[in-house]
Order: structure tokens, then sequence, then C-alpha cells
């Protein structure tokens, strides 16, 4: 099992090109199934989950190409279901539900499970799909979905849910009639998706607010799109500038959709410059201690929670860190406690004390972003950090060793 070596204490300097997001390239991949033919996508990340996306359609009978393009041709679909082997290993698989149901008036997708950082059920995915008209029923591990063809119905959310936003919008691009969403997720990956779907020819307004309003059509036909910039990636590495004191220039990136981390970078004493389509970090004060909360976008994003934690470990106060968004997502604290971090957990909340330094140790990847942070962390401790279970990593960042050693860290990949 592949691990990687960080000898930290060094400060970064110079640009990092921001690759697709991940996030917003598996909702496009699944939007595919609504449309016969070839479909393009630009800027696909290479990825874990990019490449289990790619092999879940293929088993459908897509033919997918991941060259300089992605392109998903879809006009030979024959089988409508998600077996556990694909979806097991990647949540975001579900994703294919609302647009096989849409289109083909039928599929059988298996039950994602729980995940490292909380159940994440999809009960609100299935609870709209029903008021839209599909009968569901549950058997075996597999999510059972028919319909003759959609109806619009007026759906609340109980909670705002990305992928649960996402499947709706898209399944009801082809329902007879209006569909309207409410408590809908704000985040740009549902805007890049709703992008899509009006240039496969759908009706949508509302997208990047609270409520989305969609007039179903009786077909869809293929197009083409850039995959936005991971938004997340760029915090990373953003936060990465400020850990080491260093100054990093990200291209290729939004730097809108940083604002809510961008505001707290600069409260702990990271600049921010912001240029065009490239962002600036640098740090020369010490770390000032700043409490977060994560909420859904345009708040504090959860996925940057466990790499804002990072930084705050070597922050010149206390630090409180609320996780509001899922019920597990702490399992960093103790790796970076094994790095002489001093955290403690209250509930839902993290207890930062900054400290001067962090000390190299071996640890062990959690989950995704918990790699991430303890990259960070391992970046700025003094000695060796080896991290492992790094196949974690592998499913979000797309060659992170080698764009840290191009801005100078010491850092490199094992084969285990």
């Amino acid at each position: 099992m592949d691990r990687l070596v960080i000898e930290g204490g060094i400060a970064l300097h110079g640009e990092i090109p921001v690759s697709g997001a991940k996030n917003a390239a598996l909702p496009l991949m699944a939007a595919a199934l609504l449309a016969a033919g070839s479909h393009t996508l630009h800027n696909v990340p290479r990825l874990r989950d990019i490449r289990t996306m790619q092999a879940l359609l293929g088993h459908m009978g897509a033919v997918c190409d991941h060259g300089d393009a992605m392109t998903i041709d879809t006009g030979n679909i024959h089988t409508l279901e998600a077996p556990y082997e694909l979806v097991k290993t990647m949540r975001a698989s579900v994703l294919v539900l609302g647009p096989l149901v849409a289109r083909y008036g039928k599929a059988r997708v298996s039950l994602p499970g729980g995940c490292a950082i909380g159940a994440r059920p999809i009960n609100l995915h299935l609870k709209g799909l029903e008021q839209m008209g599909v009968d569901i029923t549950l058997e075996h591990g597999y999510v059972s979905a028919s319909a003759r063809r959609l109806r619009g119905a007026a759906i609340t959310f109980d909670q705002v849910t990305v992928t649960g936003t996402e499947n709706l919008m898209m399944a009801a691009t082809l329902a007879d009639g209006v569909t309207v969403l409410r408590n809908a997720a704000r985040e740009p990956e549902v805007v890049a998706v709703a992008e899509y779907l009006v240039q496969m020819g759908a009706r949508i307004e509302g997208a990047g607010t609270a409520e989305i309003t969609i007039e179903g059509r009786p077909a869809l036909t293929p197009g083409s799109i850039r995959v936005i910039p991971d938004r997340i990636e760029a915090g990373t590495y953003l936060v990465a500038a400020g850990i080491t004191g260093g100054r990093l220039t990200l291209t290729h990136c939004i730097p809108d959709h940083l604002e809510a981390l961008a505001q707290k970078l600069s409260a702990a004493g990271v600049r921010i410059e912001v240029d065009g389509s490239g962002i600036t970090a640098s740090r020369s004060e010490p770390i000032h201690s700043q409490d977060v909360k994560t909420w859904p976008y345009p708040g504090f994003p959860t996925d940057m929670q466990a790499q804002f934690m990072a930084l705050m470990t070597l922050g010149d106060g206390v630090s409180i860190i609320s996780e509001q968004i899922f019920e597990n997502r702490f399992m960093h604290v103790l790796e970076l406690k094994r790095l002489g971090a001093d955290i403690e957990l209250d509930g839902r909340s993290a207890v930062v004390r900054g400290i001067r330094e962090l000390s190299g140790a071996p640890v062990m990847a959690t989950d995704l972003r918990a790699s991430a942070s303890l990259v960070l962390a391992g970046l700025a401790a003094r000695g060796k950090t080896e991290i492992s279970r790094i196949y974690h990593l592998d499913r979000g960042y797309e060659t992170i060793e080698r764009k840290l050693a191009a801005v100078g860290a010491r850092i490199w990949r094992e084969k285990g």
C-alpha cells in the first residue's frame, strides 16, 4: 500500500495550477445518461473516483474515453443497474439514479451505505423521487425505482443536500411539468451541473439559490462543457502557503468560490491577493487562532474543516472548530495529535490550542480531507512524516505530491 513521506519545515514558494473539480465532474458524467449520443467534458481530473464513475458508466454500456478531454457516448445503454461492487467505493455513484429513472423509467442502484465521516443517507433523494411519481422499493441492499414518466412536483428538502439537489434536478429535466426544489444546495458544483443541463436543452432557473425551478422537456441532447476548478483543492493549497509561511499563487481557479475560506485565512494572518483567475496566499506574521463553524455554501465548507484545523494547531491562541454538516468528521484529530497537536473533542466541536511546532511521525489517513490535513501538518512539522493509506488522497487530489514538490516541498511517494 502506497504512502507519502514528507520532510517538513520548508516554506513553499511558486505557482500551482488547480485541477478540475471532482465534485462537479462526477454529476456531469452522470448527466450524460439523460441524452443519447456523445458528450464532451473538458478539464476532468484524473482521479480514482473519476475512474470508478467511468467503470460504472461502462458497465451500463456507455463508452468513455479520457484523453485530452473526456468523451462519453451513451447511445447504447443496456444495463440500468449500479452494482454494489462499484457503488461501495464511491457514494457519488448514486447520482445515476435520477437520470436512469427519468430517461428509461426504471433503475436499480445499490445503497451506498455509510462512510468514514458519517452515514449520509439518501432518503432525501428517494423521498423527492417518490413525490415525482417514482415507485421506490428497497430490497437486498438495492433501490429499485420505476415510473412510466416522472411528473413535476414541489419538493422541499428537510436539510440541504448537494447530491440530492443534483439527482432530483437531473431527473426533473425529463419530467412532465414543472418541478420546484426548495432548500436546495447552492454550491458552485450544483450551478455547473445546471449550466450543462441547460446546454443540453433543459429549462432551469434559480441554480445557485435556495429555490430551483425546472420545466421538464420531452428529450435532451448531448453537449460539451468545461469542468469548473476544484475549490477544495485550491483551498488546501492556500492553507499550505499559510502553514509553511510561504507564498503560493494558484492559477486556473475561481476566487469567488473561496470567499468564506479566504476571509478566515485573512483573519488568521494569511495574506490573500486576487488577480483575475489567480489567487495568492502568503504569510509573514504569526498564525492567529480563529473559530470556525462549517455550514452549507456559501458558508465555511466542511471539506476544508480538517485542513483549517491543521493550520490552527500552530495558532497563537485557542480555536474552536465546530462541525455542523457531518457527525463524525473529526477522525483526523487523533492523527494530528500524533504530530504533537493539542486538540480536545467536545461533541461536534474541537478545541485547538496552538503550539510552537509540530513534530513528524507516522500517521494514517482515514478519509479524503483528513488525508489532506495530514499532508499540510507534515509540510510544517519538524522532521519526517509518513502518511499511510493514501488511497483516500488519490480519490480527490490530482498528483498532489508532484504539485507540492514543484513549489519546494520535500515530499515523495513510496510504493507499499
